[in-house]
């Protein structure tokens, strides 16, 4: 039976290669869809659990987390510097490390911040020291740059038509291992050389104006102003917030407890201020991502369903065309029941091997799609499989192997007379 089922396969191999590709690309659709969700939704998930609770200007949750936990560049008011400063010195604190951005290198975001973030994200370089001054910078893992490369922020990006910072250049001094979040793409500098290079000095009236004026330019957390500033690379660095702090676009806190964690968030949103929790407002967006997987997901299942009812045409008219062999079996002393296991596992082969080849196919394309968001984005897109694909697959197949019974009754209800006749 086998050896009959394979030399019929061979004698029509062109429509069974189109029967197992149209098989394997709407599977491929479906698995594809549910694959690159998942990954979405860990990858995200992994890149937001470095940070406890992200503090900022009264404004958007959502694009709070987007561009200080995952750095996408957008206009975001500026805290007060005052905020920083009792952040700093509050007793529930661990650590709050200012972060500014809106200057970036070669089409990474340099972003400024203080030791304790480079700390928290590397406890141990991958190579190189820390912050000792302010011409210093430590890049992520993932940034294509030496030890020692020097750098020229520009403020904005190149294709929004920024202009390069003439008043400090960095020099590459340590690299943080992999973190598998944003940051393994962003070059971190000291917040004190960012200030100064936009023009937010120690005078707190200054910092005070330029945090409202200066706010809001687009893609960035500080504006350029109209003059050039400088900086002194070779100035120690000076963390002491209570002396010299600026306006921030946001602020990230480790708390030291639980509780500590909920007090903060609540004591920070209100007024001027806004305090979230990143995993809180990813939820949020992980229901909107359900709703667009759900629309996805009935695309495929129609485009499943369709190509499922062009296979069972093409399946009967291709029974109908075998009514010749069919009879000839039946005549040769083939029951029946083996006319219609014939059929039926011929059928069923091809679309089991459809299916495979389908979750192959699948798996490529997301394992393809990201790493390219990975790439670009800098959290790592983890794509695997889950228990609940092997339900999918167990379906598939089972509904595989109840479309293949239609032409084998068909085969199975015709007589040999009548088989030969035709």
């Amino acid at each position: 039976m086998i050896g009959f089922i394979l030399a019929d396969i061979r004698r029509h191999k062109g429509g069974t290669i189109a029967i197992l590709l149209l098989i394997a690309f709407a599977v491929a659709l479906a698995v594809s869809v549910t694959l690159q969700e998942r990954a979405l939704r860990l990858g995200s998930a992994r890149a937001a659990n470095a940070f406890d609770l992200v503090i900022g200007a009264a404004g958007s949750e959502t694009q709070l987390v987007l561009s200080s936990v995952f750095l996408q560049a957008a206009p975001l008011p500026l805290m007060e510097g005052a905020a920083l400063q009792r952040l700093a010195a509050d007793p529930r604190v661990a650590f709050a490390a200012p972060i500014g951005f809106g200057d970036s290198f070669a089409g990474y975001p340099l972003v400024g911040t203080s030791t304790a973030l480079v700390v928290h994200l590397s406890p141990q370089l991958q190579e190189g020291v820390g912050f000792r001054q302010e011409g210093d910078a430590v890049i992520g893992s993932a940034v294509d740059l030496s030890m020692g490369a020097v750098i020229k922020p520009m403020h904005g990006t190149a294709e929004e038509g920024g202009h390069t910072h003439t008043g400090l250049a960095y020099a590459v001094v340590g690299r943080m291992k992999p973190t598998g979040t944003p940051w393994d793409r962003a070059i971190l500098v000291p917040i004190q050389a960012v200030w100064e290079l936009h023009g937010m000095g120690h005078d707190e009236a200054e910092h005070s104006k330029a945090s409202h004026e200066e706010a809001g330019h687009a893609g960035a957390g500080y504006a350029g102003g109209e003059h050039e500033h400088s900086a002194d690379a070779t100035a120690p660095i000076d963390e002491d917030w209570a002396e010299h702090s600026a306006g921030v676009p946001a602020v990230l806190v480790k708390p030291k407890t639980i509780a500590d964690a909920y007090k903060l968030r609540q004591e920070y949103r209100s007024g001027t201020t806004l305090a979230v929790f990143p995993g809180e407002v990813l939820t949020r967006l992980y229901a909107t991502l359900g709703d667009a997987k759900i629309l996805l997901m009935a695309v495929a299942i129609g485009t499943q369903v369709l190509i499922a009812a062009a296979l069972l045409l093409v399946t009967i008219m291709h029974v109908g065309q075998r009514r010749r062999q069919i009879g000839a079996l039946r005549a040769f002393g083939a029951s029946r029941t083996v006319v219609f296991r014939i059929v039926w596992l011929q059928l069923f082969a091809i679309s089991l091997a459809g299916i495979l080849l389908g979750f192959g196919l699948g798996y490529l394309v997301s394992d393809v799609i990201g790493g390219i968001v990975s790439r670009q984005n800098g959290f790592t897109m983890p794509v695997a499989f889950a228990r609940g694909d092997l339900v999918f697959a167990a379906s598939v197949t089972a509904f595989a192997a109840v479309l293949a019974v239609v032409p084998a009754v068909l085969a199975y209800r015709q007589s040999p007379a009548a088989a030969l006749k035709g």
